[in-house]
């Protein structure tokens, strides 16, 4: 709860990237067997509920981690988080909480962080906030333009900027955007996930997107950064199906 928008990651050997888990409780579990080590981070992009079919229990299992390993694990906000704040579909998590369950579980969602930073790296749940530098990212409130951005927005390798939105809460952005926002957070690579139809590399292989639940009926995958290796592009990440 006390964990500020923006999480600086400083005193890790790897890093390990984690996209929506939506509820795959083995997909989450195995992550944490296999990564949850001396020397490693794992960051969550967010998305823990809904379209899976153990919700409940994936969020609960991240909580725990969470609390018994504070400074290795962090949970990013995804959309799937902020079901208060925008409508969204599907939510049967969400809709199946009671009232004293869903506020609880709504009030300790909201207060995840929004965005991960390493050395060359930023991650985050959906597309790059219209930010000059990164501490302002620690300033944005929930419910914003700029947390709409990070939680709903999609990407398009189209020229432009922000183009349109597809659908209700889901604003898409263009190459410019990704470009100009890049540049003035001094980063190489933007992890995400959110956009089931996105390709896995984008922008000249400086953004990629990432899924670890298989109910996108795609390959669990994950990203992990060896920050003891020079960073070029995205390609020099370790892309690992699980």
């Amino acid at each position: 709860m006390k964990e500020p928008r923006l999480v600086e990651i400083e005193d890790a050997q790897r890093v390990i990237f984690v996209g929506d888990t939506h509820g795959d409780l083995e997909a989450s579990r195995k992550v944490v067997r296999d990564y949850l080590k001396p020397g490693n981070v794992l960051i969550f992009l967010g998305d823990y509920v809904d379209r899976g079919f153990f919700s409940k229990e994936n969020l609960d299992f991240l909580l725990k981690t969470k609390v018994d390993n504070p400074s290795q694990i962090y949970l990013l906000q995804g959309n799937h988080e902020g079901h208060r704040i925008l409508e969204l579909s599907p939510a049967d998590f969400w809709e199946g909480l009671d009232s004293k369950s869903y506020n609880l579980y709504a009030s300790i969602v909201e207060k995840f962080s929004l965005v991960a930073v390493t050395k060359d790296i930023i991650a985050l749940h959906g597309v790059l906030p219209d930010v000059e530098n990164l501490e302002e990212i620690s300033q944005i409130e929930l419910g914003s333009e700029k947390w709409e951005q990070i939680t709903w927005g999609d990407f398009t390798e189209r020229e432009g900027e922000q183009l349109a939105f597809i659908s209700a809460g889901r604003p898409l952005f263009g190459r410019n955007w990704f470009l100009r926002i890049m540049n003035k957070l001094d980063k190489k690579v933007l992890i995400r996930s959110h956009q089931p139809r996105a390709p896995q590399f984008m922008f000249n292989n400086k953004c990629l997107t990432i899924f670890t639940s298989s109910a996108y009926g795609r390959e669990r995958t994950i990203a992990i950064a060896d920050l003891n290796k020079p960073l070029k592009d995205a390609r020099d990440l370790e892309i690992k199906v699980i």
